[in-house]
This record gives C-alpha cells, sequence and structure tokens, in this order.
C-alpha cells in the first residue's frame, strides 16, 4: 500500500509552512476552530493524534488536561519542528504512518486527525485500526478537505469574470472516487477522493456511530475582516466529523 510522504521534500514543506506561519490563513479561521468544537471534556483522557505535524494541538490538549497524548507522523521534517517547539513530558512523538497504526500499543480515550485523512489509500483499513485501539465510549474527531475539493484535479479551479472574481467553482468527476493528483508546492501530490457517502458508509462499516459533521462557512465578522474568503460561500473548504465507537 502506498504511504505518501511529500512533507518530507524540501520544496513542500517551506511552501507549507509559509502558509502556516501565517497569522491568518484557512486552517486558523475555519479548521481548527471547527475542529476543537468537536472535542469532548479532555481531562485525564489518553489522546491519539494522527498526522501530527508541528505539534501545536497535541500541546493544546495537554492545555485542555489530557494526561497522555501520543503524536504519529510520517514526515521527520515535521516531528523535529514538533520535537523541537512543542515538546511536553505528557506527549510522545512518533515517526510511522498511519497504515501502520496496527503496530501501535495501548488504548486510547480520544484519537484526532488533522487534514490527513485525505492523503491517506486504504480509509477503510486506518478506520479499523482505530477502532481497535479506542477505548469503549472513545470519540474520534477528524477533518479533510471537503470532498467537492479533492475530487478536482487538473484545469482551473474556478470560472472567474473578466476582472478576475470568481463566479463558481470547476465541478466535475465528483463520483469517480481514487487517487487524483495535483499541484500543491510541487507537482503530482497525490491526494485521494471519496464521496460524503463513502466517509459516512466506510465509518459506519468499520463499527463507529457518526455524532455530528461540520462544514465550516465564514460568518459576516471574518467576510468583514477578509473578504476574500466569500469563496468559501460557493464551497466549504473543510470537512469535519465527530464519530464514537
Amino acid at each position: 500500500m502506498a504511504k505518501q510522504n511529500v512533507y518530507d521534500n524540501e520544496t513542500f514543506f517551506e511552501g507549507y509552512k509559509k502558509i502556516r506561519d501565517k497569522e491568518v490563513n484557512a486552517n486558523i479561521l475555519f479548521e481548527m476552530p471547527a475542529l476543537f468544537s468537536l472535542l469532548p471534556d479532555m481531562e485525564g483522557k489518553c489522546v491519539l493524534d494522527l498526522g501530527c505535524g508541528f505539534g501545536e494541538h497535541c500541546k493544546e490538549y495537554v492545555n485542555r488536561g489530557a494526561a497522555k497524548v501520543v503524536g504519529i507522523d510520517i514526515s521527520e521534517k515535521m516531528l523535529e519542528v514538533a520535537r523541537k517547539e512543542n515538546s511536553d513530558p505528557k506527549i510522545t512523538y512518533l515517526h510511522m504512518a498511519m497504515e501502520d497504526l496496527g503496530e501501535l500499543e495501548g488504548k486510547f480515550d480520544v484519537v484526532i486527525s488533522s487534514l490527513a485523512f485525505h492523503y491517506v489509500e486504504d480509509f477503510s483499513g486506518v478506520l479499523k485500526n482505530i477502532y481497535a485501539l479506542m477505548n469503549p465510549g472513545g470519540k474520534l474527531i477528524f477533518s479533510q478537505e471537503s470532498p467537492i475539493n479533492t475530487c478536482h484535479e487538473k484545469g482551473e479551479r474556478w470560472t472567474r469574470d473578466e476582472a478576475g472574481k470568481k463566479l463558481h467553482v470547476n465541478f466535475k468527476n465528483y463520483c469517480i472516487e481514487g487517487e487524483k493528483e495535483s499541484e500543491w508546492f510541487i507537482d503530482n501530490v497525490k491526494k485521494y477522493h471519496r464521496m460524503f457517502s463513502t466517509v459516512v458508509n466506510t465509518l459506519v462499516d468499520a463499527g463507529f456511530m457518526i455524532e455530528k459533521m461540520i462544514e465550516p462557512v465564514p460568518t459576516e465578522e471574518i467576510l468583514e475582516k477578509y473578504p476574500d474568503y466569500d469563496d468559501n460561500l460557493h464551497k466549504p473548504d473543510f470537512l469535519i466529523v465527530r464519530a464514537g465507537k
């Protein structure tokens, strides 16, 4: 099974880091507030963060009272930053692909993944391993790119007027699932497109009960400060899900 690790590509890593270093980006405005809004009470919980990246979220879970946090990531570059900037005695960072979760020992009360599942080919296998690692009553909270986005591959994403204003999103091949190649800092970044129904049914087939789904959109306050984000009124960038065992 393919295990993609674009984040250890120097060009990709530096480009991604510049986006995350910005004071304002889509993750900060939309994805993170929605993801954190679905978290349970973290006091005393054992937490697993899949695709933990720079480790900011792991540190946040400790701040919220988590007793133990394990963060895994396939990227050594990401983990190097995490260990340097977001270390804590309660956090363990492991160099591991999500596809290898079956090798992980221990049980967890909360499993969280931020914007990583769309890089995973075997979504069903990963979910089954997560389910096996969770304590009864455990929660899985994850975000991914919206399926409206992951179906896009080549070509212009938007139709624009003569002044360059976005009129509508170019939407095609939604029902053709599987690997899609796109350009983001580098060529041939692989993402895996699944329809909404496939995301839901794969969770159900793995044994999960779906509790809530969020497709965050900009508030009037956000649009007043950052009007360029009005393109999120055409389509959401993210899908956030909470499911229980």
